[in-house]
């Protein structure tokens, strides 16, 4: 066991100081009891979420020793815990529940009565999903040996991390890169202030205690049709307002957008395009005056609702992590610049996901954590982002990757379009489910997919095959002459892609 006397000199070599002298002595310099012995590693995520959490095991699957310091009590960032994942329990819950109390189930002869909703069940049920994933992450890490560091992560140095947990203690971790990973952020909305009981944002909305009668969302873009729908399908009227002039945010295709807010109309959401919100206000009797106005400038106009939904996007997550005392300056977004193998002006920091440029995406900084650290370890680092897919988990389902035909005119490349409506489709009509389309692109010339756009049941699954078109460079010919299973709903996709490449689909 250390002597008094060593343990004396050990702590007279450390930087903090006593609160009190020691039985007289002069006040030492030392290591308080909450602080931990510093951790050597190869590769320092900060943050693990899908990115994070991803290149971490990877990182340590390629031999690195590796930490994951996370500021939340469990892993797996946004996503997991109040974003895709929770949001798709209550879709899909949400879907149920509108299939039988509405007309759905009776016009396929189930008949049932005294439906009823069950909400906090429901919330049960979602968290349940929630628990038992980032707990996954966790065995993950340890099956991967993983070092989890609990604690909000900071650049201490351009080889260290420092992680403050909540008691305040701190954790030093020694390390030969670092790689950012820390997400992104509800961008909030200036002048209207977020309780997340009345006037929530998409972390509030999916926690609320009952159906509220009206539901104003600001923004129609993918979160904002998302939970506009899950509430709109459990009794809520709802209202979207929007500031551009289509639904399904930047990157849809525009004759996709049109087919979907047509259908999104006849289940019941409303909305409000091409119109700005000017503010909020709360009255005394707990409803919410919103004021708006045509985006031109006009007259202006009151709306009223008992929950008001915040979500016009994300921004990245990059305040205070110690960046600028490293030297690293953000871009005019709040982003981290970085070159083709995802190093920031520091080369041994890295950074990937929402907070450097492209879409904010889960599987686009899942593939930016894994080829990141792959490059560490001496590997090719490419990624494709023409063939990053986006989906939107509303029913039908809304899914594209590649090009639009509003960049290809822009652009200014010869194509082809091929469509394929679902009500055509054999497998749609025994489902009936046939709201709809498939809509291919291809190169004039060269045949080759340039981009395929999906509205229908399936489009998040069909919109892979898509994108391992892509990713390997076929053509529509190629698509049209694979075997596809009959009767499914995928022969919709091929169907098009015979229609893009020979002029003519077989079944339409």
């Amino acid at each position: 066991m250390q002597s008094w006397t060593q343990l004396y000199r050990s702590l007279a070599t450390r930087s903090h100081h006593l609160p009190c002298k020691l039985h007289g002595a002069a006040a030492l310099s030392v290591r308080t009891y909450a602080d931990k012995a510093a951790i050597d590693a190869d590769v320092t995520v900060v943050g693990s979420g899908p990115g994070g959490y991803v290149a971490a095991i990877k990182a340590a699957q390629l031999g690195f020793k590796t930490v994951c310091v996370e500021k939340n009590p469990t892993l797996g960032g946004t996503c997991l815990n109040v974003g895709c994942i929770p949001s798709k329990a209550l879709l899909n819950n949400s879907y149920l529940y509108h299939m039988a109390h509405g007309k759905d189930f009776a016009s396929r002869g189930i008949e049932i009565s005294g439906i009823s909703l069950n909400l906090e069940k429901m919330m049960a049920q979602k968290s349940g999903a929630v628990k038992a994933l980032t707990g996954g992450i966790a065995h993950l890490f340890k099956q991967n040996k993983v070092t989890h560091v609990n604690g909000f992560g900071m650049v201490t140095g351009k080889n260290q991390v420092t992680a403050t947990a909540e008691d305040g203690s701190k954790q030093v971790i020694n390390t030969k890169n670092i790689l950012i990973a820390t997400g992104s952020e509800v961008t909030p909305f200036p002048g209207i202030q977020i309780d997340e009981d009345s006037i929530v944002s998409s972390t509030g909305a999916l926690s609320l205690k009952k159906v509220p009668e009206e539901m104003i969302v600001i923004g129609a873009g993918v979160i904002g049709v998302e939970l506009g729908s899950v509430w709109q399908r459990l009794g809520s009227k709802v209202t979207a307002v929007e500031f551009l002039g289509h639904v399904g945010g930047l990157g849809i295709d525009m004759e996709m957008s049109k087919n979907f807010q047509r259908i999104l109309q006849k289940q019941g959401l409303k909305f409000k395009l091409s119109t700005k919100v000017m503010g909020a206000t709360k009255r005394p009797d707990g409803k919410i005056d919103v004021a708006v106005e045509a985006a031109a400038g006009g007259k202006n106009e009151t709306l009223t609702c008992d929950v008001l939904l915040v979500c016009i996007g994300r921004r990245p997550f990059t305040k205070d992590l110690g960046l600028d005392s490293v030297g690293i300056e953000l871009d005019n977004r709040g982003r981290v610049p970085v070159n083709g193998r995802f190093q920031t002006s520091v080369p041994s920091i890295y950074a990937i996901g929402d907070v450097v440029a492209g879409p904010m995406l889960a599987h686009k900084a899942e593939d930016e954590g894994i080829i990141c650290v792959e490059g560490m370890a001496g590997g090719a680092v490419h990624i494709d982002y023409n063939c990053v897919p986006s989906v939107i988990y509303t029913h039908p389902e809304v899914a594209w990757v590649g090009k639009t035909e509003e960049q290809l005119k822009e652009e200014g490349v010869p194509y082809k379009v091929g469509k394929f409506p679902f009500a055509a489709n054999s497998r749609a009509k025994t489902n009936a489910d046939t709201d709809g389309m498939v809509k291919i692109l291809s190169h004039k010339e060269t045949d080759r997919m340039l981009g395929a756009h999906i509205v229908g049941s399936g489009a998040g699954e069909m919109i892979n095959e898509a994108a391992l078109a892509m990713e390997y460079g076929a053509s529509c010919e190629d698509v049209a002459r694979v075997c596809h299973a009959h009767p499914t709903v995928s022969e919709a996709f091929r169907e098009a892609n015979l229609a893009a490449s020979f002029g003519k689909a077989i079944n339409f």
